[in-house]
């Protein structure tokens, strides 16, 4: 990058994101990141105050990559309910698999990062939950779902669909009828929803 470039938190999580896809999280310092900038240590710690720091946001960036999406999806009035849910965990499944398989080595190297800073993860999934939550709410509100509390009920449906979304699953979205075993799970998940009180 030129010294004449403007050095600001975005060009530094761009170069930072860089160096742990070719370097892994070892090589991804604040002087590693300065040095590929051209730029001091300093200059680095004026937008970003410890490694740690750096690491958080670039771990939180990149997490939160498929957030706007995803909410988009839950805030579409124009979708009923159980269309709209099932729209958000496709997005969801395909977003998630879409970054394992396009990009391993960046993928493992943030499995690491993520584990690192836990509360940018919780916070990540608290948000998410709170996404399905506003579409079980909505189908509540409809009388397209029938639960007594739609805050359990979306936890339940984030937990329900881990194996499509949670990392550690990875290595199991390629395999022959993942889409249809999800395809099953969102179809039972939504019809249990649907479910009237007895």
């Amino acid at each position: 990058m030129p010294r004449t470039a403007v050095l600001n938190a975005e060009t530094l999580l761009a170069a930072t994101e860089d160096m742990l896809r070719r370097h892994g999280p070892a090589k991804a310092t604040v002087v590693d990141v300065a040095r590929s900038l051209g730029v001091s240590h300093a200059a680095v710690y004026r937008h970003f105050p410890s490694k740690a720091a750096l690491r958080e946001a670039v771990t939180r960036r990149w997490i939160d990559r498929s957030y706007d999406r995803l909410a988009a999806i839950a805030d579409n009035r124009l979708l009923p309910p159980p269309e709209r849910l099932r729209a958000w965990l496709v997005e969801l499944f395909a977003t998630k698999r879409a970054k394992a398989l396009d990009d391993p080595a960046l993928t493992a190297t943030y499995a690491v990062l993520a584990a690192e800073h836990n509360s940018v993860v919780a916070e990540h999934v608290a948000a998410l939950v709170y996404q399905v939550r506003a579409i079980v709410t909505a189908g509540v509100a409809t009388g397209d779902f029938s639960v007594s509390d739609p805050g359990a009920a979306a936890q339940a449906v984030f937990d329900g669909t881990l194996a499509f979304h949670h990392p550690i699953h990875a290595a199991s979205w390629q395999t022959a009828g993942i889409d249809n075993a999800f395809d099953n799970v969102c179809t039972l998940l939504i019809d249990g929803l649907r479910a009237t009180h007895r």
